[in-house]
């Protein structure tokens, strides 16, 4: 970078290199990008780049598969926007600057003997990136991330910063939790904490007519379920979350190693090279993959057992489904699979979550099942993608605003019943559309 300015302690500079997501499949290039060192100076760097005409973005890590965060304007990296400003033990939350990392929340949090109820399976995100796009994990009764949050702290169009609650700003707290970064840039997250528990975590294999003829029941009985299905064989690697009273017993770390980087990303990594190179070994390599996890117990704390290590490069799409039609979505991707000629190295991905009341959540108003595909970054992916959302928009499904996806706010106004009172409220905040860009005006129009 060149021409570097600063401002406070923060720092502006003219962008002379494009910026990429993690996946290398967004690039953009920016007018300049930002980095406010405070909730002030990013309201000054809104304002600024309002007067010169420019667009306004924030982006985190990167880990968006969309170009949510794109931008010709000005970019906004909040890297110097982090650590926890307070900790309030009455209340029970805790308020995080927004360009925190979940991975440094995690276990800052756990120094203090506290622990977020639920999370999603990777902690590489900002808090911010991470609730502005829906970012979840699995859970029976507890929901995504976004709806732990109890206040935000949000920059909007006219340079205001704006403090919202369930009491304070309502109907903006309503929407922002999940905001898609529309109705301004988030400086600050305070998140319902609680004292840090134990979870049992039981990995075992099943079988594909097994894991959905009992998905109500295995979803029923347990806090928080989950399962891979490997294509092209009838395998699946099942995950059953439960609190526990302990005692700790982590995974040792030899069998740690082996499961989670060996096995789980070294090994993977080499398959999917092999499969990406010579497609028609796929189903064989999936095969020996999917017998290749065996079952394993352990107990940690949350974060250690909800999070995994993802070191191997894909693209993704992940749809939410009503729950009830979430079996039937399976079993038709499963005979979609068999009978194409697509070989696929990734396992889907399944999850729950219950209902929320944000907005645009994809749990927004009624149980959810996730069902996430993904291919091996560089292996070409439109015919399973296509073949994929084919099935899940004839159930109703709502795609991951982070997560590939070819739906627009046409879509969206039929399976958000909430939609209009979101873009009714960006109207309101950003009439000028400082915060748009290409993909905000998809997905929610003009």
């Amino acid at each position: 970078m060149s021409g570097t300015t600063t401002a406070g302690s923060g720092s502006v500079r003219t962008a002379d290199s494009p910026w990429r997501n993690w996946a290398g499949n967004v690039t953009s290039r920016p007018v300049r990008e930002v980095s406010p060192a405070s909730a002030e100076e990013l309201a000054e760097a809104v304002r600024r780049a309002a007067e010169d005409g420019l667009r306004v973005k924030t982006v985190g890590t990167g880990h968006s598969f969309t170009s949510i965060a794109a931008t010709d304007g000005v970019l906004i990296r909040p890297g110097l926007l982090t650590g926890i400003r307070r900790i309030d033990r009455e209340s029970m939350t805790v308020t995080v600057e927004s360009g925190t990392p979940l991975k440094r929340l995690n276990v800052a949090l756990a120094r203090e003997g506290l622990s977020l109820t639920n999370m999603g399976d990777i902690m590489e995100q900002t808090v911010a990136g991470a609730t502005s796009t829906g970012t979840h994990g699995t859970g029976r009764d507890s929901a995504s991330i976004a709806e732990q949050i109890r206040e935000l702290e949000l920059v909007t169009a006219s340079g205001e910063l704006l403090t919202c609650s369930a009491k304070e700003n309502p109907e903006v707290f309503a929407a922002a939790r999940i905001g898609l970064g529309a109705l301004g840039v988030v400086t600050a997250i305070t998140f319902a904490v609680e004292p840090v528990f134990l979870l049992t975590a039981r990995e075992e294999p099943m079988t594909f007519d097994r894991v959905t003829s009992e998905f109500d029941a295995l979803h029923a009985e347990n806090e928080h379920f989950e399962f891979y299905w490997f294509p092209h064989t009838d395998n699946c690697n099942t995950k059953r979350n439960n609190r526990s009273a302990g005692p700790a017993a982590p995974p040792g770390r030899v069998s740690s190693w082996v499961e989670d980087e060996l096995l789980s990303n070294g090994l993977f990594q080499v398959a999917c090279s092999l499969g990406r190179a010579v497609p028609p070994v796929i189903p064989s390599i999936a095969k020996l993959s999917s017998r290749a996890l065996s079952a394993r117990t352990y107990t940690d704390i949350p974060y250690k057992v909800f999070t995994s290590p993802r070191r191997v490069r894909f693209l993704e799409m992940e749809y939410a489904l009503p729950r009830e039609a979430a079996v039937a979505a399976l079993r038709e991707l499963k005979a979609m699979v068999e009978r194409s000629p697509l070989k696929v190295s990734f396992p889907v991905e399944v999850r729950t979550a219950p209902a929320d009341d944000i907005a645009l959540s994809t749990a927004s108003g009624r149980e959810t099942a996730y069902i996430a595909v993904h291919l091996y970054k560089g292996t070409p992916h439109r015919a399973y993608f296509t073949a994929v959302e084919r099935i899940m928009t004839a159930h109703g499904g709502r795609p991951h605003w982070g997560k590939v996806h070819t739906r627009d706010a046409a879509y969206f106004s039929g399976v958000y019943p909430r939609f209009a009172e979101f873009t009714a409220l960006r109207d309101r905040l950003d009439p000028d559309r400082l915060f748009a860009n290409d993909y905000l005006r998809r997905v929610l129009g003009d």
